[in-house]
């Protein structure tokens, strides 16, 4: 038998800052670029009751580990649950496994920031957010540990929502956050935009990018939505987590393709060849520049196997058991 370490949401809750949870995934972006596995994000979708069964997954070799998510969301209870299991990269056993709701905003926060620090300028400083949940606050607070960022302008649909979040952002971080009437008046100005929803139309008109700009959107993992016009897709560098999804469910350069902008010969590199130095990343101030962020096992099994390190120095989560196939498969 082995024993594998059983993290709950309350044991890894607090055990990373949002700068660690950024150089750990930047260090698993390093490694994919250097040519470690990762496949994209694959779907089943049950009708009645309506939901989705999810999974993706990662080998992260330099780190020693491997896994992925797998979670459902909808069905009848109508609610989400992601279980992220962990295993050694060298032996195979699992190492832990975590209830991974709870690290969800984090690691996604960390994989845009990493995409900013790589791509955006360096002196950029005002950031517009478009989206004010759980996400939105994971990319806020990853972004300014990569960037000196002044000004924050933000904006969702509901009046209340955006400006309680400027509220609590004003609170927790050194820049000056505002909530702003409309997506226009966020991007127009801004150094670095972050798009963080839901929504199946673009979010804001390309046209209004100003050059130099550097948008990060994470809502970009069905082929019916897109966070980004085809403007925005035509004007940028274009730079995707996993260059097999941007055909499968990137929403905004599939939409962007069947409008003829582009080719798919448009994609300029994975995140992480930028990031390991295979490619080049912003080659001029004034170039736009685009990093589509739909999820990956990257930054998964990267964000889990620090949080495994850490509560494994504190002893927290508890011990359960798994027995190898060498044993437990005998069919008797």
């Amino acid at each position: 038998m082995t024993s594998t370490r059983f993290l709950t949401s309350d044991d890894v809750a607090g055990l990373a800052s949002p700068a660690e949870y950024v150089d750990a995934v930047r260090e698993g972006y390093r490694q994919r670029g250097e040519g470690a596995p990762a496949e994209p994000r694959t779907k089943l979708r049950n009708e009645s009751p309506p939901g989705m069964l999810t999974g993706y997954s990662a080998v992260l070799p330099d780190t020693g580990a491997m896994g992925g998510y797998m979670y459902a969301a909808g069905f009848g209870a109508a609610d989400a649950w992601f279980v992220t299991p962990l295993f050694d990269a060298e032996s195979g056993e699992p190492l832990a496994l975590l209830d991974g709701a709870s690290m969800n905003p984090f690691k996604t926060g960390a994989a845009g920031a990493v995409g900013v620090d790589a791509l955006a300028r360096p002196d950029a400083s005002h950031v517009a957010l478009i989206g004010s949940g759980a996400q939105a606050r994971g990319q806020l607070r990853a972004t300014v540990t990569v960037r000196d960022v002044e000004t924050v302008d933000v904006y969702s649909p509901t009046k209340e929502n955006r400006e309680s979040f400027a509220a609590e952002m004003n609170e927790r971080l050194d820049a000056s956050v505002a909530a702003v009437a409309s997506s226009s008046a966020a991007v127009e100005e801004a150094d670095v935009v972050i798009t963080a929803t839901t929504a199946s139309e673009p979010v804001f008109d390309g046209g209004m990018l100003a050059d130099g700009a550097h948008v990060t959107a994470m809502g970009q993992y069905d082929p019916e939505k897109r966070e980004l016009d085809a403007t925005t897709i035509e004007r940028a560098t274009y730079v995707p987590d996993l260059r097999e999804r941007v055909t499968q469910d990137a929403g905004s350069f599939i939409h962007a393709l069947e409008e003829g902008v582009v080719s798919e010969d448009h994609v300029h590199a994975e995140l992480g060849e930028v990031v390991a130095g295979e490619a080049p990343g912003r080659e001029s101030p004034d170039e736009a520049t685009v990093f589509d962020s739909g999820g990956t096992g990257i930054e998964t099994v990267a964000a889990a196997h620090m949080l495994y390190e850490r509560a494994a120095e504190r002893d927290l989560g508890s011990e359960i058991e798994f027995a190898p196939a060498s044993e437990a498969l005998t069919g008797e």
